[in-house]
């Protein structure tokens, strides 16, 4: 069996009792760096064979996944922080665990932009995940376009030399709104700015941050400028009777047509 292990992000002490006990029980581990990996494992007494899973090997590595989890060993995938795929390598190996028709699970647990979200206190309800933008100014601004009329809360990663550069672009695509960029997420030194996209984010940009930018405000109907009557007067010159036009006018509005029938009575 082939399990994604979710890793703390930050404070070790948020790994799960099931991830402890998945690593603890695997024969082998791949991970993104071994380096890395080998600190957590570390910290826990978990002596196990570490491979490389990285974005420059990650379909060789698939095959060696794939090959080992048919010899029936329990093979767990780790990234460096956070849930693997998100991000992070392992979106390849399991494409083709997939095809192969081989299971795996996830041992769920930290996601840094989950945890960036609360802490923006921008709105949660709906949001939409966008992870790293692309280095080229041109498709960078082409992945912004897509989103710059979307009422979704955007959650994008970004490295401390992009921070800047990701920002002015986004007030380019979206114009002024509000945001949060989080770093050390988890981490004794954990902060949350709450800046615009105008002003930018102001001092020396420190460790990889998460962007949170509050999706676009509901553009106001201009027919609502009018006063009741001529609103309802609007939709009539157009065409539609006034039982009809009432209920276009109110449904503009956000109000009930019995709320607005008394502006209808002499028209």
């Amino acid at each position: 069996m082939v399990y994604f292990v979710a890793t703390p992000i930050g404070n070790l002490k948020d790994v799960t009792l099931r991830a402890l006990e998945t690593l603890k029980s695997a024969d082998v581990i791949f991970c993104e760096d071994t380096r890395h990996t080998i600190k957590l494992l570390n910290a826990y007494e978990i002596k196990k064979p570490l491979y490389a899973c990285h974005k420059f090997n990650e379909t060789e590595a698939a095959q060696k996944i794939l090959e080992a989890s048919r010899r029936g060993e329990n093979v767990a995938v780790v990234s460096d922080a956070g849930t693997p795929v998100v991000s992070d390598p392992g979106n390849v190996v399991c494409r083709i665990l997939r095809e192969a028709g081989e299971p795996y699970t996830l041992i769920p647990g930290a996601c840094a932009f989950v945890a960036a979200l609360v802490l923006s206190a921008l709105p949660a309800d709906k949001f939409a995940f966008i992870g790293f933008l692309p280095d080229k100014a041109g498709e960078k601004r082409a992945v912004l376009e897509k989103y710059k009329d979307s009422d979704l809360t955007l959650a994008f990663h970004s490295a401390p030399q992009d921070v800047d550069k990701d920002i002015k672009a986004m007030y380019e695509a979206f114009g002024d709104r509000r945001a949060a960029a989080v770093r050390e997420i988890t981490k004794l030194h954990e902060e949350t700015v709450r800046f615009t996209l105008s002003e930018g984010l102001a001092g020396e940009k420190r460790g990889e941050y998460v962007l949170i930018v509050e999706g676009a405000k509901e553009k106001e109907n201009p027919l609502n400028a009018l006063s009741e009557q001529e609103h309802i007067r609007h939709y009539m010159k157009a065409g539609l009777d006034k039982k009809e036009a009432l209920k276009r006018a109110a449904k503009d509005r956000g109000v009930s047509k019995s709320e607005l029938y008394p502006f209808a009575i002499d028209l």
